[in-house]
């Protein structure tokens, strides 16, 4: 009996722990996807029309300060009433994010709101041409809260939320002047083709919405670690942190879209011009000359155009889009050379050295006595490498380049100021492979581990890797120095990167 007892207790206890365990991880979740959302909002405020909004009508924007708190079994009616071909299942999760765009953040969600007659119709246009249900555009509003210039942490851009990586894999093109992932269309076209290529693998609403969060890697590695359980909240604890609470937040925002006037919520009226229209640009022209001409408010035409980073739109390299107001289409045609020839030493030289530190006018005040070297950032470099291969302090390397967060795209030219002593040896820095840079600072560069059990190593200037159960292209170009996603696409002629198969050979160019 006493043994009987015993067994019951430390059953029970083992139980009460596993509970607090799990309500702690839920709460922790909730609160880092609170954090993001809060995060993704506030920026949106910082956003053209938004800031007009605000200014023309600030009771709009302040008139509901009190959140309403409704029971779960209302919350679950109202979601099992959506109409969605998507599954949308309903806990504790999925309550505390709602709360967060209705109660805690219902303001700014307002502004949400108010785009979503702007950007809405165009997603369900495009996902329509891609079979693809139009209740995925409420990812979009996890993404980036309807902002196309919204940033990550970790670099990811626009709309979307597009690493460099996959959005150049994707066909976005991304330089220093045009940044596609801030095009709302183009991206959305990208967004629409990688989640086409993420259903065929999964064959799972829920699991492409998760993969698009994380990458198809890390899904892959919670099913096989869940005994190939292809369910999401049965591989819910294998799947990385931020990664749990994104489907709750799917459903969040999914209810909130839907029910935002039960809570007494309403859109933030902007005064964003339905009725746009784009024209081909194939000549170098400036929004500024733009605006300046015709009297556009100069951010408006940045909101309508977010992809221009500088706002120089380089049409002679190759024709690009303009989106206009269609009250001005007709204006803008009729001033064309009058717009090309306001100004061009100003607008359309000065801005061509941007970007480029090797050319600036940009000098750091502290840097008197030292020699300035230029290093073109290598796929596979990060700030912190750089830094480490030339000794200077990475707030230093930031500082010296006018960059707020530690992304930079492979391709951009860095100032690097050195002791003039040490100069020739750090101009070496610029030509060395990546392995020889990192055993200059006493770092050798060891293969991995796992990759080798997969690799042959042929004579010629190729290595081969044979293709694991899980793997994806993104997965496989990590594991090489010096490769790129598109060269080991071109270098294996394949279009669709989502078809690799187990057992494929792979070739990869060797490091140099």
């Amino acid at each position: 009996m006493k043994l009987k007892r015993f067994l019951i207790t430390l059953v029970l206890t083992v139980l009460i722990a596993d509970a607090y365990a799990v309500n702690d991880t839920i709460i922790l979740n909730s609160e880092i996807y609170s954090e993001k959302i809060s995060a993704d909002l506030d920026s949106l405020v910082n956003s053209w029309y938004v800031r007009m909004a605000m200014r023309e009508n600030p009771e709009d924007f302040k008139y509901d300060s009190v959140g309403i708190e409704f029971s779960d079994s209302v919350y679950k009616a109202r979601i099992i009433n959506t109409n969605s071909l998507i599954k949308l299942p309903y806990n504790s999760i999925i309550r505390n994010h709602i709360h967060v765009y209705t109660i805690k953040q219902r303001k700014q969600f307002s502004a949400v709101l108010g785009l979503m007659n702007y950007y809405f119709p165009m997603i369900e246009d495009i996902f329509d041409s891609y079979g693809l249900p139009a209740e995925l555009k409420y990812m979009a509003v996890i993404e980036s809260a309807l902002n196309p210039n919204a940033v990550s942490r970790a670099g990811a851009t626009g709309l979307w939320q597009f690493m460099f990586s996959t959005g150049r894999m994707y066909g976005l093109n991304i330089n220093s002047l045009v940044d596609d992932r801030r095009d709302p269309v183009k991206a959305t076209h990208a967004a629409a083709k990688y989640i086409k290529d993420l259903y065929k693998i999964y064959n799972d609403w829920i699991l492409v919405i998760a993969a698009y969060n994380c990458g198809p890697g890390n899904v892959n590695k919670a099913i096989r670690r869940s005994g190939n359980k292809k369910d999401y909240w049965a591989i819910y604890y294998r799947l990385p942190r931020e990664t749990r609470g994104y489907i709750p937040q799917y459903v969040a925002a999914t209810y909130s879209v839907n029910y935002f006037a039960e809570h007494n919520i309403r859109p933030l009226p902007l005064n964003i011009p339905v009725s746009t229209d784009t024209i081909m640009v194939t000549k170098d022209i400036h929004l500024n000359q733009i605006s300046e001409v015709m009297g556009i408010p100069l951010g408006e035409l940045r909101a309508l155009n977010p992809q221009y980073r500088t706002g120089l739109v380089p049409g002679s390299a190759r024709p690009l889009s303009l989106t206009l107001p269609l009250s001005h289409l007709g204006d803008f045609i009729d001033l064309d050379d009058t717009i090309r020839n306001y100004k061009p030493d100003l607008y359309l030289s000065r801005i061509n050295l941007t970007g480029d530190p090797s050319r600036s006018v940009y000098v750091p005040v502290d840097v008197k006595g030292k020699t300035k070297l230029i290093y073109t950032v290598r796929d596979g470099d990060n700030l912190g490498f750089i830094s480490e291969w030339y000794r200077v302090g990475l707030s230093d390397l930031r500082y010296w380049n006018n960059i707020n967060r530690n992304t930079i795209r492979v391709g951009q030219k860095l100032a690097v100021y050195v002791d003039p002593s040490r100069s020739d040896h750090y101009s070496k820095i610029e030509t060395m492979t990546f392995a020889e840079k990192q055993q200059m600072i006493g770092k050798p560069v060891t293969p991995n581990p796992v990759a080798t059990a997969f690799l042959s190593m042929p004579d010629g200037e190729y290595i081969t890797y044979t293709v694991r159960y899980g793997d994806t292209i993104w997965d496989i170009v990590k594991m090489f120095d010096n490769v790129s996603t598109t060269d080991v696409l071109s270098l294996n002629s394949i279009s669709d990167p989502g078809k690799i198969k187990v057992g494929q050979i792979l070739k990869i160019k060797k490091k140099s």
